[in-house]
């Protein structure tokens, strides 16, 4: 990164110095963004923000999506014109795929009988009532397929028009409508529980975990909603702004040869096979790259208010029946159109593992309840995030998937990315506005400073401060490093010592004991400010925390451990082209905090170690079961 001179910057340091510092430094760990991609992603969520839709402009229509099968579309249309839309007007488009080209000469009885088919579906639908809202058909001259039924059915007019899409082998419950029409006034007008991360919502009942080697699904009987990564295709609910983003994804990853391929989901074996015939791998692949989830019923005894007849068909070759039990008003024992608070219900990724969205610690009260979260096996580590760029975290945080890295909090300083790895569930904290929220006086004139080396010192050290009152070890990891083991962040047999660091400086382990809490005090910790602020008109190069943490301990007569970095870790650097594999007993890879994004993602490429796809996402999904 290119440094940048700031201006003369006061430090009030109000321990040992009282003394005024006027200070020039070069600020060469601003983080910034690498991809363009990202970008747009960010953009999306200022504007998700901003979200303020009209109820009074809402609209609903359903998509039927319809092929060749008369019995299946006259009792899906039958369904849902025995539902209750109350004085609303809901228009109904019904699209009706071409039969496959058939050679005339060889396959005239077979094209005949496709021939009549097609009349009988086309005077059935036309001669069908539809007396809540506009009817439309559209019956194309070729065969698309299912995926082209799907994208080509709806584009959004507005951010108030909504779209429920059925195949024609679906029936609906009559209470169906107006459960949609309810959820949508709840969780999209109502901006107490709106959130940019839900697409829509899927009636269907959910069985199937598409993350390989997933939790089973279980869900208490309480929880008659809850939300989960996976689209549903048996009676999907779609948001305006997320499918309209969608689309445009896949416009340009179509366009560019980019398949929808994601390892470790039963849905990309789907695709290898069926390929272009199905349209779920490529709205899976979105989701995962943008963190967002549907909202999903949990009636118990296989309810729901949208059943799949499982026709035979694209995706079943002879008819399967129905998957569940239509729910109705017969079979209805309990209030349908209670809704929970948004911040009530529980959020589960594709693998069925429980996600915790919204953990941004923006003050000390905050904090505690976030590491409680976290610890495990009373231990927590620690991502600085100070000078890292955005592709280097997000690789990062691939391999913390890999491992099954759960106990982790991301520190950093205040920007647009903290917050979305909150909203994805990933628990983050805001420096700045952690220290604003400072109540000790001595400290007031360090948290209104712009030097950020001083935020970062003063926040880690404070939350390493933190975990010792509650009895948690600490690791603090440095972002510019890569560790490729769960050992390296929890065995401590080399990191003998209270306090212990790799010789990098990239890690610093910290034990919990008496001894450790009463070194690591508040006099501690401002002496450490104090004098990182001394230094930081003579620096250099950046020197993080654990070095300043170290240098203060040592001039304390405090023994530290220092552990030899090669013998765990390999450093990428200007002779990384020469390295070909990590081998099984490195447990890190690390590099300087100078370096160049597009070096270290080259570096980390040819050791087989980067995850990140063009969308800054992870490659592959790996379960843990828990």
């Amino acid at each position: 990164m290119t440094p940048s001179k700031r201006r003369f910057l006061p430090l009030l340091l109000l321990f040992s110095l009282s003394a005024l510092f006027i200070l020039s430094y070069h600020s060469s760990f601003n983080l910034f963004f690498a991809s363009n991609n990202n970008d747009t992603q960010l953009t999306n969520f200022k504007i998700h923000q901003n979200h303020n839709p009209n109820s009074s402009n809402f609209t609903l229509t359903i998509k039927l999506l319809a092929f060749d099968r008369l019995h299946s579309i006259t009792r899906c249309l039958r369904s849902l014109a025995n539902a209750d839309y109350g004085n609303d007007r809901v228009n109904l488009h019904v699209y009706i795929d071409h039969f496959k080209e058939i050679d005339f000469v060889n396959g005239s009885v077979i094209l005949d009988q496709k021939l009549q088919e097609s009349t009988r579906i086309l005077d059935f639908v036309d001669g069908f009532s539809w007396k809540f809202g506009d009817k439309f058909v559209h019956y194309r001259t070729g065969n698309v397929g299912l995926q082209a039924q799907w994208l080509e059915a709806w584009w959004p007019s507005s951010d108030d028009e909504f779209a429920f899409v059925v195949e024609d082998d679906l029936e609906v419950s009559p209470l169906y409508y107006k459960f949609l029409r309810t959820l949508i006034v709840h969780y999209y007008y109502n901006s107490s529980n709106f959130n940019p991360s839900i697409y829509g919502a899927s009636l269907q009942r959910p069985r199937f975990v598409s993350g390989k080697h997933g939790n089973k699904l279980q869900l208490d009987t309480e929880d008659r909603l809850f939300l989960y990564q996976l689209v549903g295709t048996w009676g999907q609910l779609l948001f305006p702004r997320p499918w309209k983003e969608f689309r445009l994804w896949y416009n340009t990853h179509k366009a560019k040869g980019i398949k929808p391929i994601l390892q470790g989901m039963v849905t990309t074996g789907w695709y290898k096979r069926m390929g272009e015939r199905i349209w779920t791998p490529w709205f899976i692949k979105f989701i995962h790259s943008r963190g967002y989830f549907n909202i999903y019923t949990n009636f118990q005894k296989e309810r729901a208010l949208s059943v799949s007849n499982r026709d035979a068909g694209v995706n079943y070759g002879k008819t399967a029946g129905p998957d569940s039990q239509l729910l109705d008003e017969r079979s209805l024992n309990f209030n349908l159109y209670e809704m929970q608070p948004l911040s009530n219900l529980k959020w589960y990724d594709f693998c069925f593992r429980e996600v915790l969205p919204g953990r941004l610690v923006k003050s000390f009260d905050e904090l505690a309840p976030v590491l409680h979260s976290v610890q495990k096996s009373k231990t927590i580590v620690l991502v600085s995030l100070f000078g890292v760029s955005q592709r280097i975290i997000m690789n990062m945080l691939c391999h913390f998937e890999r491992l099954d890295i759960r106990n982790y909090i991301f520190v950093g300083p205040e920007m647009d990315f903290l917050r979305d790895l909150a909203r994805r569930g990933h628990p983050v904290i805001d420096s700045k506005k952690l220290l604003k929220s400072i109540t000790d006086s001595k400290f007031k004139g360090l948290e209104g400073s712009q030097a950020e080396l001083i935020q970062e010192i003063l926040v880690q050290a404070y939350v390493i401060k933190k975990c010792l009152d509650f009895g948690y070890d600490s690791w603090m990891v440095d972002g510019n490093m890569l560790p490729l083991s769960s050992n390296v962040l929890s065995d401590v047999d080399d990191f003998t010592y209270n306090i212990s660091v790799m010789e990098n400086s990239k890690i610093l382990f910290v034990r919990s004991s008496s001894t450790t809490a009463k070194i690591w005090g508040d006099k501690f910790i401002y002496e450490n400010a104090a004098r990182a602020g001394s230094l930081l008109g003579d620096l250099r190069d950046r020197e993080h925390f654990s070095c300043h943490m170290v240098k203060t301990l040592e001039e304390r007569g405090v023994r530290i451990r220092k552990v030899d970095d090669l013998r765990f870790g390999l450093k990428i650097g200007t002779n990384y082209t020469n390295q070909t594999s990590v081998g099984d007993e490195k447990k890190m890879v690390f590099w300087s905090s100078e370096m160049r994004v597009d070096l270290i993602q080259s570096g980390l490429g040819k050791l087989g170690v980067w995850v990140v796809d063009g969308d800054n996402s992870c490659t592959s999904v790996v379960c843990h079961q828990t």
